[in-house]
């Protein structure tokens, strides 16, 4: 990427954030959204019954999510489990199995306690590439199914500007949607063309004004920043053309270029030194636009959530993510489709993963020709000490922090017992809060800004190397 920028990564984050610089540090390792990523996963030779998996756990807050693996178009940062299109009738194939799988999994969940879903989404891929039947067909899998009530917990779906149609929206409030989350990233035309996003800005205002009129209570409008080009200028004006429509959440994410994404093959074939130059230059971008971004927000009466979301400080009570009785740091996970994880509290499972899209036809056809969706495949076992770093992960990377007693309550140790060294380099990185109330382990504004550096920083040597094992496909 190139960028017309001047300053150095670390007096950009210190003028970001008030603070002295920080050791030398590539602020963009990695997004954290789940831990361990699924590039730690490997096939499963015992294939464990889900039945037996799922026998001691607790099954009265669980999170369920249903994944749908096509988009009309492939956006140059993707790197999701994804296919363009679908060919005819696999659609119907796709909630076929998905359906054959909700009935196996429910069996396997079985009825001895009861069995209660506390927050459910549709993902992608873009769920609302279906159409508004299959949509209907989609809830009623996840209802009658598995069990879940929809219209009684919170329910977020993805969508995009080109499929929120007034047909599939309506479907989606009418079976109890709470949150809809659309995928903008700019809305300057070039810089969408510049992140390989085919879309006009009117195309945009369009599917918002579509999404309002659905009277769904919850709008989120992803942004991204780091894009080609991209200026401080041309970021305000998409900053103010979303806060125009008075979402209730906001999610800035930084650009990533990825291996075996539409990006990555635009930039392929830069030399060694000029990619050093041009990755510093680009962190340097993607820090003070970060700042902009988030003091922008701050200014407008939003409150920053973690390093990527914002919260309208004035949204009603349904903008809450997930009630308060599920706690993705402990609760279960159900996951349904080929690109779905779940979450059990010793292991996490899901089917094969890969990024490149005839890999993905293949494990996607795999899925919909399978039969018996009894036993795990493909997943990575989690011991006590990976579910320390699990807890210390989704908890620190939030604004608000780490209750001690809660970890101390969980495992018996502190989380300063427990990883010493890197909560040491974190304070002298200036990344931890010295302001924080007594008992809480919160990140400072610095520290926050270098999330996806602090995450990173937490993963186990066995997982690192899992992952840096992993054949990418």
């Amino acid at each position: 990427m190139t960028t017309a920028t001047t300053t150095t990564t670390a007096s950009a984050a210190s003028s970001a954030t008030g603070t002295a610089s920080p050791p030398a540090v590539r602020p963009y390792e990695s997004y954290v959204y789940a831990y361990p990523h699924k590039t730690a996963y490997r096939p499963l030779p015992d294939r464990p019954a889900l039945r037996e998996l799922w026998a001691a756990e607790r099954k009265d807050a669980l999170s369920l999510y249903l994944h749908i693996p096509f988009c009309e178009v492939r956006c140059g940062f993707c790197n999701l489990f994804t296919r363009i299109g679908a060919p005819e009738e696999l659609t119907t194939r796709y909630l076929d199995a998905l359906d054959r799988q909700a009935v196996a999994v429910r069996e396997a969940l079985g009825d001895g306690e009861p069995v209660r879903f506390a927050a459910a989404a549709f993902g992608g891929g873009t769920p609302t590439f279906l159409t508004a039947a299959e949509l209907e067909r989609l809830c009623d899998t996840a209802e009658r199914r598995m069990g879940a009530d929809l219209r009684a917990v919170p329910l977020s779906v993805e969508t995009s500007p080109s499929t929120a149609t007034a047909d599939r929206l309506a479907v989606l409030a009418d079976r109890g949607a709470t949150r809809v989350s659309i995928g903008v990233q700019s809305f300057v035309d070039e810089e969408a063309r510049a992140a390989v996003r085919p879309q006009r800005r009117a195309e945009v205002e369009d599917a918002l004004g579509r999404i309002r009129d659905a009277r769904i209570p919850v709008l989120n409008i992803d942004l991204i920043y780091g894009i080609d080009g991209q200026t401080e200028r041309t970021w305000l004006t998409s900053l103010d053309a979303a806060l125009a429509w008075r979402p209730e959440e906001l999610y800035l994410y930084p650009l990533y270029v990825r291996p075996l994404t539409g990006l990555h093959r635009l930039g392929a074939g830069t030399g060694p030194q000029a990619q050093a130059l041009e990755q510093a230059a680009w962190d340097e971008q993607r820090l003070r636009l970060y700042a902009v971004g988030r003091d922008h927000l701050l200014a407008h009466g939003y409150e920053q959530v973690s390093m990527r979301m914002f919260r309208r400080a004035d949204a009603p009570g349904e903008s809450r993510e997930g009630p308060d009785d599920h706690a993705c740091q402990t609760d279960g996970m159900i996951g349904l489709g080929c690109g779905a994880r779940s979450y059990t509290s010793a292991l996490h499972y899901s089917f094969d993963y890969a990024v490149e899209m005839r890999e993905i036809r293949s494990i996607i056809d795999s899925f919909t020709a399978a039969e018996d969706f009894s036993r795990a495949e493909v997943g990575r076992y989690i011991d006590a000490a990976e579910a320390r770093r699990r807890h210390l992960l989704q908890s620190v990377l939030q604004a608000a922090g780490l209750p001690v007693d809660d970890y101390r309550t969980r495992f018996g140790t502190g989380p300063h017992e427990d990883f010493p060294a890197e909560l040491a380099a974190f304070e002298a990185r200036g990344w931890l809060d010295s302001g924080a109330p007594e008992g809480v382990l919160r990140l400072s504004p610095l520290g926050l800004a270098h999330s996806d550096a602090l995450g990173p920083a937490l993963f186990s040597p066995g997982v690192r190397a899992a992952m840096a094992a992993y054949e990418r496909k």
